[in-house]
């Protein structure tokens, strides 16, 4: 447990690309009174995304180069306050679970991830015998905590983008701004860094529409590289 150091002040920052039928579902449910700010970043939405979540009283941000990574150093680039919060309005979770990142953050932590991997959480593969993603998740899990943690919590859902974190905190990663691994940069930067994290579990459910853009084989070999890159990496 990290000793407290005050409660920071939070932002709500959601990250779209043509998510209207989620972001209608999610955004009516929002605890907003959790924040003190909230806006969205998007990542060049035609399908009336941006123009709904405006019409809602969420600022919209279109994002200054594309790729996921850039997307989160956007949120923080946007940032006012001293801790962000990252959700996908996509119908997946339920918008309830961002009540707990408030908590977490107040305690002293600087990295806080909504788990679809331990206990008391579902994974939306849970459903089916073969799940790929997920178990893809559980070793690169390990293998990271193996090679980097010497110290706290280890993080079993490195690929959840659900997370919320201190901007000190991410700058002192010096994560990428470009290209799919934010997530598990910020797990492995944060072992490196002995940055304070823990996690919650939730439960996942299937996509209103559509597929992840993130296939598995080009995003494995995206991940492999930036695994063999952190190894002659010095911080």
């Amino acid at each position: 447990m990290p000793p407290s150091t005050g409660k920071p002040t939070k932002s709500l920052c959601l990250v779209v690309w043509n998510e209207i039928e989620g972001c209608k579902v999610d955004v009516p449910l929002l605890p907003r009174e959790c924040f003190d700010d909230i806006y969205a970043v998007d990542g060049g939405s035609t399908d009336g995304t941006a123009e709904f979540l405006e019409s809602q009283g969420i600022p919209v941000h279109r994002q200054r180069k594309k790729s996921l990574n850039a997307a989160y150093a956007d949120a923080v680039a946007l940032a006012r306050t001293q801790a962000i919060a990252v959700f996908f309005p996509k119908g997946t979770l339920n918008p309830a679970i961002l009540r707990e990142f408030g908590p977490l953050l107040d305690q002293g932590f600087e990295l806080v991830v909504a788990s679809r991997n331990m206990p008391g959480a579902r994974n939306e593969e849970d459903e089916g015998f073969f799940r790929p993603r997920k178990w893809g998740v559980q070793v690169l899990s390990l293998f990271a905590s193996l090679v980097w943690r010497r110290e706290g919590w280890r993080i079993r859902d490195v690929l959840h983008g659900v997370k919320a974190f201190t901007v000190d905190a991410f700058r002192r990663m010096k994560v990428s701004d470009t290209g799919v691994t934010i997530d598990l940069e910020m797990t492995v930067r944060a072992y490196r860094l002995r940055i304070s994290r823990i996690e919650f579990p939730v439960i996942e459910s299937a996509r209103l529409r559509g597929e992840t853009r993130f296939k598995i084989w080009p995003t494995a070999r995206r991940l492999a590289r930036f695994l063999w890159s952190e190894f002659f990496r010095a911080l």
